[in-house]
């Protein structure tokens, strides 16, 4: 299945069930796959809107903004998913949020 396939499979389960925050989150995770930031973002922020606390997606947003140059919104992503992620008890996102928070924050790749 390629991955045009793979977006319009999901966005079938999007239709059914869009309350399903695994399927938003995999959408958003194909379009940046397929180079479709614009895309990714709107599934993005579908989630931080209405799923704030589903930690995965404060790391990938914030990495989008990184890449377009949008240093202080990313640190901002990060820091927020930091602390949903310590609530949730969730201690590997938390090091991976911080990880991208302190690498963009002192200029550094974290590729």
């Amino acid at each position: 299945m390629d991955r045009n396939d793979r977006i319009n499979k999901l966005l079938e389960f999007y239709t059914a069930t869009p309350n399903d925050t695994f399927v938003i989150y995999a959408l958003a995770n194909e379009y940046i796959q397929s180079g479709n930031d614009d895309e990714a973002l709107k599934y993005y922020n579908i989630l931080l809107e209405n799923f704030p606390d589903y930690v995965a997606t404060y790391y990938h947003i914030g990495k989008l903004y990184a890449r377009r140059d949008m240093k202080e919104q990313a640190l901002a992503l990060y820091k927020t998913g930091m602390q949903k992620a310590q609530l949730a008890k969730d201690n590997h996102s938390f090091a991976e949020l911080q990880t991208a928070y302190t690498n963009l924050d002192m200029g550094l790749d974290d590729e």
